[in-house]
């Protein structure tokens, strides 16, 4: 049963793959802001996927987040979120990220509660 206040969590290691450098959200070997947001969006999607009727999923909606500090390759990097609304099928969450060292980026994510399979049809649809 989805509620008020379920938490969840990913983490990673920051590596050649997950760069700024490498995703091309920039020229330096640091953590990438995509890479973050995936890691934010992740830790929320998994926090609320075991409440969920079988044949349901969702998918994110909507971010506003920050990225406050940088990470080198070699450090761990995890992500925090918060359900903090439901409001029908939309998901509100407060995201966090950090290093070793400390808070690296915050923000709020939206999710949606969808039908797996109608929402797959609908998308395989656009290819006419």
């Amino acid at each position: 049963m989805l509620k008020i206040n379920i938490q969840g969590h990913a983490e990673c290691t920051v590596n050649d793959r997950n760069t700024a450098a490498s995703v091309g959200s920039g020229d330096l070997h640091v953590f990438s802001t995509p890479y973050m947001i995936a890691l934010m969006e992740e830790a929320a999607q998994s926090s609320v996927a075991p409440e969920l009727e079988e044949g349901q999923s969702t998918v994110g909606t909507g971010l506003s987040v920050s990225h406050e500090a940088a990470t080198p390759v070699g450090m761990k990097v995890w992500a925090e979120s918060r359900l903090t609304a439901i409001d029908g099928r939309k998901l509100t969450f407060e995201v966090r990220a950090f290093d070793e060292c400390g808070l690296i980026g915050q923000g709020t994510h939206e999710r949606v509660i969808i039908k797996r399979q109608r929402f797959l049809e609908k998308a395989e649809a656009k290819k006419g």
